[in-house]
């Protein structure tokens, strides 16, 4: 390619055409997750699906391969040249509370959809992090704040405008591309870019959440504690517990600073009142509490249950999920990413099941629809290396082999921990068979492979690379 040829594809293109050495091009290129770097031979800025269609035509001409970047929560692997097309710049959000309906534009994050439901009465189903993408974290099923109480987020897609790997813009239902439909909720952008998502809402003006918070070392048995409470809740009680080491900092709370501290993070849709008599047997037998922070509030104010911090930070993460947790697993998470650990982990055990369960409305990709619980372990970056936290990581998931059903793309890591026999356990094997054969029709060259990615595959069994 020369310079003429880059003048050409922004000809067509509203946004900013980027390669490197341009100004802006490193901060294009950056996304939420620090420790992966893109480095494309070009950026495209999209700010309408236009622009998407160009880019893409200009990749499959030339035969670059594509990314897509939101807010960079969701890594894979890291752009080596290729196109890069980012989406911030496409910011439309759009209620309909009649129809309990939310439409956005692919660069969209649930901080800026919350406050146009809100008003209503209604809510997304959202992650824990509002600043997380919308479009990327539905198509990688969803696994939310609400999600005992109303599954999976995907399930609530009405609609998709989609660019595939021939550059055209298609509708995508249920009924009018059933296929594609079937293949983009669960195989996020291996099948085409989405440019908007039409999904449902749900009924939820309040919550009763917040948090109790213990110290590890003076209440050691939290994690189990929190297992045996989980056991027949009713579905509108969502919940998770961390165990995050606090930095010794001025800036960490005096009662937090310098130690492990399990949070344990509650989400319940219903009353006030209910709600405090669920959580009570928990406070009651977990250990004494560092110190709680519970009450009803609305739902615009529900990113305060994890409090998650929205700084780019470079961090390395894996997941698995249980269809049965006990003893040995809970000793085993411990040994290897407790307080001991040769390296600083965040364990979080997320409680599923609920609705979860339920079959969708229209069918998806989405699977582990029977898992109870997910576990999220991430190490932060900083004054250890990369080298140094794998073997860790891979200790703990290779000890919990016995208990592992599957994952998540919603949480599964970059690098070798995104690579095929991670992306396979995303899946039933029938799906990821059907999921190939799909790409095969829509992508044959495999144009959308930097991410999760599925192959193409047409002797009937698919397989990733």
């Amino acid at each position: 390619m020369n310079p003429k040829d880059f003048r050409t594809l922004a000809s067509h293109v509203e946004g900013p055409v980027l390669q490197p050495g341009d100004e802006g091009y490193e901060q294009e290129r950056t996304g939420f997750n620090l420790a992966v770097q893109h480095r494309p031979d070009v950026i495209v800025g999209a700010t309408r699906a236009e622009d998407v269609q160009a880019a893409v035509r200009f990749a499959a001409e030339y035969g670059l391969p594509v990314a897509v970047q939101a807010t960079g929560h969701g890594y894979s692997v890291a752009a080596e040249g290729g196109l890069l097309i980012t989406t911030g710049r496409m910011s439309g959000v759009e209620v309909d509370p009649a129809a309990k309906t939310v439409t956005v534009e692919a660069g969209v994050r649930f901080e800026q959809v919350i406050p146009e439901t809100a008003p209503h009465g209604l809510a997304p189903l959202n992650g824990s992090a509002p600043h997380v993408g919308v479009v990327p974290y539905v198509l990688g099923g969803g696994i939310g704040l609400l999600v005992r109480s109303f599954g999976y987020a995907a399930d609530q897609v009405r609609s998709m405008d989609v660019v595939t790997a021939d550059g055209s813009l298609r509708h995508v239902t249920p009924d009018s591309e059933p296929d594609l439909y079937w293949a983009l909720l669960g195989g996020r952008d291996n099948f085409g870019i989405v440019t908007r998502l039409e999904m449902g809402l749900v009924q939820v003006a309040r919550l009763y959440g917040g948090g109790l918070f213990y110290d590890a070392e003076a209440a050691p048995d939290v994690l189990q504690a929190y297992l045996r409470w989980t056991a027949g809740l009713p579905q509108e009680m969502n919940s998770s517990v961390a165990l995050i080491p606090m930095p010794d900092d001025e800036d960490v709370p005096e009662p937090m600073r310098g130690r492990h501290i399990y949070h344990v993070r509650i989400a319940f849709t219903g009353s006030q009142e209910e709600g405090e008599r669920l959580v009570a047997p928990l406070r009651e037998t977990a250990g004494p509490v560092l110190f709680e922070m519970l009450r009803a509030m609305p739902y615009a104010e529900s990113a305060s249950i994890h409090d998650d911090p929205p700084v780019a930070v470079p961090f390395l993460r894996e997941v698995a999920l249980f269809e049965e947790l006990g003893e040995d697993a809970l000793a085993t998470i411990l040994k290897h990413a407790g307080p001991q650990a040769p390296v600083p982990c965040v364990v979080e055990l997320r409680h599923l099941g609920g609705a979860l369960a339920a079959a969708p409305a229209h069918p998806n990709a989405v699977a582990h629809r029977e898992a109870q619980y997910l576990l999220s372990v991430v190490t932060l970056l900083f004054g250890v290396t990369e080298k140094d936290t794998r073997p860790v990581l891979k200790g703990l998931f290779d000890a919990l082999e016995p208990w592992n059903t599957g994952s998540s793309l919603n949480f599964m890591g970059h690098g070798e921990n995104a690579g095929p026999e991670q992306v396979r356990t995303a899946y039933a094997p029938e799906a990821l068979q059907r999921l190939g054969e799909i790409k095969a029709s829509h992508d044959p060259e495999n144009l959308f492979r930097l991410n999760y990615n599925i192959a193409p595959t047409g002797n009937g069994a698919a397989t990733t690379s």
